[in-house]
């Protein structure tokens, strides 16, 4: 097939391109600086500044991957909105895209996998949340929300359209693990507030699977919950974590010095949800690994 994939030259993207390429699959790539990733990309990969531009070679699927990150800054009124359009204004570019191509050559790709994020679901407490569970309304919620509606209308020009609520994406190089090694490495780690909040995680390598298998799966459409099935607490991460590492984890950082610091942005910190993947699981797709200390075993080990 020929994939388009926003988001290529990302953390998860990177991973998710070499896949794409192993299998025989051809990249078309949307990059604003595409000199700069193209040795990130496989060779080969056909990188173009704008969504817009691949009218002329079009795609038989999409990954849509690409926005700001959400816990880079605090979140100002300005930075709101900056993390909204950077995800709602490239995913509307490829509702664009297929409203064009169905005009000008009577077809549109035939899936999209659409990335969305844990915080659709808001402050869930303990209570195991599913891809059913009712969200709780707060602006974590709000971005989602507007990203997975906006990706929905790609279904009225005929894309079977799958949502992914994507938890802590782990791995060496980026995401997650990137900000928490340093500090727990020094043995300076330390739950954050009462560590109760759940993180809802995953290894690089099963969410880059789920996107393989969510393009590949003809009947798989709607949200679907991107994490391991085994979600831990911040306390149990922070404990596996310096375990692993063969570092002390004794240092807590009180919540009221994160809510100093970050503001609201600290709900990502202090607020989870118990979230568990159960239409993938339902739909047969096997993590390799599912539990926390395999998965960093793997990546620290």
């Amino acid at each position: 097939m020929r994939v388009l994939i926003t988001g290529g030259s990302g953390f998860v993207g990177q991973r998710l391109c070499r896949r794409l390429k192993e299998a025989g699959h051809r990249l078309l790539v949307v990059s604003r600086e595409p000199e700069q990733v193209r040795d990130r990309l496989p060779e080969g990969s056909d990188i173009r500044r704008s969504v817009l531009d691949f009218v002329d070679t079009p795609p038989d699927a999409i990954v849509n991957l690409a926005g700001e990150p959400i816990a880079a800054k605090r979140w100002s009124d300005d930075q709101k909105k900056r993390l909204i359009d950077s995800r709602v204004n490239i995913t509307r570019d490829l509702v664009t895209l297929c409203e064009q191509l169905e005009s000008s050559q009577g077809r549109t790709p035939q899936v999209m996998v659409s990335a969305s994020a844990m915080g659709y679901y808001g402050d869930q407490g303990d209570g195991e949340v599913t891809e059913e569970t009712p969200p709780h309304d707060e602006f974590a919620h709000r971005l989602c929300k507007r990203w997975e509606e906006t990706a929905r209308k790609v279904e009225d020009f005929g894309v079977r359209v799958a949502v992914l609520r994507i938890g802590l994406v782990l791995d060496i190089g980026g995401g997650s693990l990137q900000k928490m090694l340093p500090p727990f490495k020094m043995g300076l780690g330390g739950r954050f507030g009462d560590g109760k909040q759940f993180m809802p995680w995953v290894h690089r390598e099963d969410l880059v699977g789920a996107i393989i298998f969510l393009l590949e799966r003809e009947d798989l459409e709607g949200p679907f919950n991107g994490s391991a099935p085994h979600p831990v607490t911040n306390a149990e991460f922070t404990r596996i974590l310096a375990k692993q590492l063969g570092r002390p984890a004794l240092i807590p950082v009180p919540a009221i010095a994160l809510e100093t610091a970050f503001g609201e942005m600290s709900r990502l910190l202090l607020t989870g949800a118990d979230m568990r993947p159960a239409r993938l699981l339902e739909a047969g797709f096997e993590f390799k690994f599912q539990t926390l200390e395999a998965a960093l075993a793997d990546i620290l080990g």
